[in-house]
């Protein structure tokens, strides 16, 4: 399967990792990361890539690995390893200011934020309370980060709220907004975060298992109970959707089965306007994530602009993750309706509007501009699954209201 030229110390395993392309002087040449090491390099050999591995593959003489417990860990250290070596294959791939970082920020109650290396300003050491990355993918950065989240809930709002924010529902965020946490103990969850993305996560561990048997030493058994749950998570993170089309050798960037966003405009003569915001993430609706709109600014009929005050007020919301597609229910006066207030908000997102036509019975993709020829193949390949998040914010949208309606009639 490889080349004589190549060795390797031992055989690869077919388990989460990390591994190390390196030339004859033993220099590395490249850092990937992978949820099966065995099968991740092999296709290097069997499959076609891009020009830069190409270009690479004659020089290889080694190939090291490091296994690791999880997909997560991975990732991890492959940013760390990237960052320490800046092999000259990663750092080629693309633009290196491109790459995402992620950044804890530094005030009273620390947030993680994503940043491409662009811009970070250059004091980012001093503004910062700790920076991460290079991460090569922004899909597995943020996959890994909403696993994370239910072992270490941060908070992306501000105190001083008198309703708790959404996530303090999810129990994904401890109470910042109301209250509810003060400044040491949300700062051990931050100090917890930073060490679990340094690599630390066994130093965690031995911690969490030494702080749970001291408070059921002492009987403070509901705190006990909650270090032992993060424990098993810990011990136990299910994160093999995390890496895995990256693992079955689909290009990351290439995807749309991140992050989607899909959105419609329900009206009944111009009145009782709505627009509905479904996500689906990884194929599937993620129901937690649905937002909907009341439209505040248009008067009468016209989806087009409620469609561009529904964009510009969705993206001031900052700490709702970013998509990786937008689909609008709608055709050309749509898409460029909504591309146009995306410029206006300096926002680079792919936007894809789907035509109903006549009894809905027409489905034609418009592309936007910024869609290559490559991303619009694969929209056409996955156009059942387009069709379903088009759908489904129809409905979300018609029940809302519907909802409206029968309230103002009451």
């Amino acid at each position: 399967m490889f080349p004589s030229r190549i060795k390797f110390k031992k055989d690869l395993p077919d388990t989460p990792g990390v591994y190390l392309m390196k030339d004859a002087r033993e220099k590395i040449l490249y850092v990937g990361k992978a949820v099966s090491l065995k099968r991740r390099v092999a296709q290097y050999f069997t499959k076609p890539h891009g020009q830069h591995i190409e270009e690479m593959m004659p020089y290889i003489r080694r190939i090291d690995f490091v296994d690791t417990a999880s997909a997560i860990e991975a990732l991890i250290l492959e940013a760390n390893l990237i960052k320490h070596y800046r092999p000259k294959y990663n750092i080629e791939q693309k633009d290196n200011k491109s790459f995402l970082y992620l950044v804890i920020t530094k005030e009273p109650f620390p947030k993680p934020v994503l940043m491409r290396g662009h811009d970070l300003p250059d004091d980012s050491a001093k503004k910062f309370k700790a920076i991460f990355g290079p991460y090569t993918s922004g899909v597995s950065l943020r996959a890994a980060l909403d696993l994370v989240r239910k072992i270490f809930s941060w908070s992306t709002c501000s105190p001083g709220q008198r309703r708790a924010c959404f996530y303090v529902h999810l129990k994904l965020c401890p109470g910042v907004c109301i209250g509810a946490i003060d400044q040491k103990a949300y700062g051990k969850i931050i100090h917890d975060l930073i060490a679990f993305f340094s690599g630390k996560k066994d130093k965690i561990l031995e911690a969490y298992k030494r702080d749970m048997k001291r408070a059921a030493k002492e009987k403070r058994f509901e705190e006990a109970g909650n270090l032992r749950n993060k424990i098993f998570a810990l011990e136990h993170i299910q994160d093999v959707a995390v890496l895995k089309r990256e693992d079955d050798g689909e290009p990351i960037n290439k995807n749309i089965f991140g992050r989607i966003e899909g959105y419609d405009i329900s009206n009944t003569s111009g009145t009782s306007s709505v627009a509905s915001m479904v996500v689906f993430e990884n194929g599937a609706p993620a129901k937690s994530e649905y937002r909907k709109f009341k439209i505040k600014t248009v008067i009468g009929s016209n989806d087009v602009a409620s469609l561009q005050e529904v964009i510009a007020r969705r993206f001031r919301h900052d700490a709702w993750r970013r998509p990786d597609l937008l689909l609008i229910d709608g055709g050309l006066p749509q898409v460029h309706a909504v591309e146009s207030t995306l410029e206006l908000l300096n926002i680079k997102i792919p936007l894809v509007g789907l035509a109903k036509g006549a009894e809905r019975k027409r489905n034609d993709l418009i592309f936007g501009s910024s869609i290559n020829a490559e991303f619009r193949t694969l929209c056409l390949e996955h156009h059942t699954l387009l069709e379903k998040v088009r759908d489904e914010a129809h409905r979300f949208a018609i029940m809302y209201h519907r909802k409206l309606r029968s309230r103002s009639m009451i």
